[in-house]
């Protein structure tokens, strides 16, 4: 009886040590491999196939990651399509302008491309963009990328014969921040 009481008394301690293992082997497989971050969380990663320049960016950039717009003072991702501003005391990236920047006119307003920035974060420069791209700040004339839409609210327009959309100088004053052509 003794023999039997000590073969069971083995077959359970040996069942138990193999369930342990098991249950190690099963949690030690499932647990991920994470990365710990101390300090500024690190950025998005960019899409797997970047966005295209937007028909409003300037022609001739194809290469460029960032354009910083000074008469509103925010900067435009070009790969993630995104905008980032200032706001609320932080940085914020979104697909859209701030409301207060929503009637902006982004066809005619200037670009600076920043050709010399690859990060992740142009704002880093901030304080240098905003005194050396001043509100109001015109570098050499821009061609943008698609054409402009006019888009008439006036519904008592009296030249009903020109449907040339493609000629800005005639629409300057009417939702144009009288940019003029760049």
């Amino acid at each position: 009886m003794k023999t039997i009481n000590f073969i069971i008394t083995g077959l359970l301690l040996f069942a138990a040590s193999t369930t342990q293992a098991q249950v190690s082997v099963d949690v030690n497989i499932g647990t991920p491999n994470v990365n710990v971050h101390v300090g500024t969380p690190p950025p998005p990663p960019p899409p797997s196939r970047p966005s295209p320049p937007p028909v409003w960016g300037p022609v001739g950039y194809d290469e460029v990651e960032y354009y910083y717009l000074p008469d509103i003072q925010v900067y435009y991702d070009i790969r993630l399509a995104q905008y980032i501003y200032f706001g609320n005391g932080k940085w914020v990236r979104s697909r859209y302008l701030p409301s207060h920047c929503r009637n902006y006119d982004l066809y005619h307003g200037y670009k600076v491309v920043l050709t010399d920035y690859h990060g992740h974060s142009p704002y880093s420069h901030f304080h240098d963009h905003k005194v050396k791209y001043y509100k109001g700040y015109k570098g050499k004339p821009q061609k943008s990328r698609g054409e402009y839409k006019v888009k008439y609210e006036d519904h008592d327009h009296h030249d009903h014969g020109n449907h040339n959309h493609g000629n800005h100088d005639k629409h300057e004053g009417k939702g144009h921040n009288g940019k003029g052509k760049h």
